[in-house]
């Protein structure tokens, strides 16, 4: 089944595939996985993505990075704040089976990626596509009484412009990467016409930020001189519309539950598309489980976020992310596309012990990898809650895993915290209060 679902790839994902299906020996199809203990959970992992058993030490031990490493991620540390790392099973990304490491403090979060992904498994999983790793550089300049002769000027010096920029980080250009175009905008403001250039720059493996930053200053004087004007802002821009990733998948029909479930899925998506206020919503549950997986690999969550939800407003209002229809078979087909400025080097990726782990697990040794799964990671979380809020609502599926917190807060221990839980999804009032009585009976 996977052989002919990665024959209907496009060849640059075949290629990709074939890259990656030598290293995954097993299926990420792994049931009772949620059943199983910490030590089985983790025994299942490192049996699939043949971690090593220092990988497997860090994880049992489930304690957090060291000082010295805190100290230099981040300023006047204090401590750590551990964050649960599950693993979604059943991912097919482009014909290759995928563990998908989570990072996330909400629950049902990794359930719905497991169960949607299960239930595409029949039609080959996600079928995913990126638009290559460019970044865009913006460079600002004011004051300019020519605007227009302005923009024509840095145009004219696109050449020594390309070269400023591979200068600047000449590893990146050995790697094949480096500047790629450039654009110059004139901006009308509230303090008058501004020109902006931007840089457009292939970031390779790497996120980018430093590098087209470094690019950004190193023009910002050169640009200023040519047109007698002022460079204020040289920055990255995190609406990454040139670094676009791409995920598709259908669901049959028998598969979803019906004529009925599909159509309520439907009208779902239709009503995020029509409204904004739906949509904030909707592409929050999108970002539930992108967010998790980026968090996961170390790279920087709130410039995804606001590059995603920048580009829903792309059309001139804000959107929902995704696209749901019906197929000519009748079943149900969804697609999703955003902005994912994603490495796998340098940072956090690079430094923390649980982001390599986690690229390990995932078994991804670039960054376009990366951005596939992450795609259909996406997808798969926005397909499990539509299905939940156009059937059983919201609260059925995701109250009943968060039951167990509730149950914790009301000062539940060991075996009480099942009992009370089951004792809440029975009633179906899930609350601190309830779970109080509850405790104080069982107590007694």
């Amino acid at each position: 089944m996977f052989a002919n679902a990665a024959r209907r790839l496009p060849a640059a994902a075949r290629q990709g595939a074939a890259l990656h299906t030598a290293a995954v020996q097993q299926s990420s199809r792994i049931p009772g996985f949620h059943k199983l203990d910490h030590a089985g959970r983790l025994a299942a992992v490192q049996k699939v993505a043949g971690l090593s058993e220092e990988q497997v030490g860090m994880m049992q031990s489930m304690e957090g990075i060291s000082f010295e490493l805190a100290d230099r991620l981040v300023e006047n540390v204090v401590g750590n704040m551990s964050i649960p790392v599950g693993v979604a099973t059943n991912m097919i990304v482009d014909g290759v089976e995928r563990l998908v490491p989570m990072a996330t403090e909400e629950s049902s979060v990794v359930a719905a990626v497991c169960n949607t992904a299960r239930q595409c498994r029949s039609t080959g999983g996600f079928i995913c596509s990126t638009s290559g790793p460019l970044m865009i550089a913006q460079i600002q300049l004011v004051g300019i009484t020519d605007p227009v002769a302005a923009r024509m000027k840095i145009l004219e010096r696109r050449a020594e412009i390309e070269e400023v920029c591979n200068a600047t980080d000449p590893i990146l250009t050995n790697l094949g990467g480096g500047f790629r175009d450039l654009e110059v905008r004139i901006l009308e403001t509230k303090g008058g016409p501004m020109v902006i250039a931007h840089l457009v720059c292939d970031t390779r493996d790497a996120m980018g930020a430093n590098a087209v930053n470094s690019m950004a200053e190193q023009l910002g004087p050169k640009m200023a001189e040519w047109t007698q004007g002022k460079c204020y802002l040289k920055i990255l821009s995190n609406l990454a519309d040139r670094r676009v990733a791409r995920a598709r998948a259908v669901w049959k029909l028998d598969d979803i539950g019906g004529e009925e479930v599909r159509d309520g899925m439907i009208s779902a998506y239709q009503f995020a598309a029509a409204d904004p206020y739906r949509a904030a919503t909707h592409n929050k549950g999108i970002m539930n489980g992108i967010s998790a997986v980026v968090l996961a690999t170390g790279n920087d969550t709130r410039a995804i976020e606001a590059g995603a939800h920048a580009y829903a407003s792309r059309k001139g209002w804000y959107t929902s992310l995704t696209d749901y229809e019906v197929t000519a078979e009748g079943d149900l087909a969804a697609s999703i596309e955003l902005p994912l400025a994603l490495g796998i080097v340098g940072g956090a990726t690079a430094a923390h012990p649980m982001a390599k782990t986690s690229l390990d697990i995932m078994q991804v040794s670039d960054a376009d990898t990366l951005q596939r799964v992450v795609a259909a990671v996406g997808l798969a979380q926005n397909y499990g809650a539509v299905k939940a809020l156009a059937t059983v609502g919201i609260q059925q599926g995701h109250m009943s895993l968060h039951a167990g917190n509730i149950a914790m807060m009301a000062g539940a221990v060991g075996e009480e915290i099942d009992v009370i839980a089951k004792q809440m999804v029975e009633l179906k009032t899930v609350r601190q209060d309830i779970a109080q009585d509850m405790l104080a009976k069982l107590r007694a």
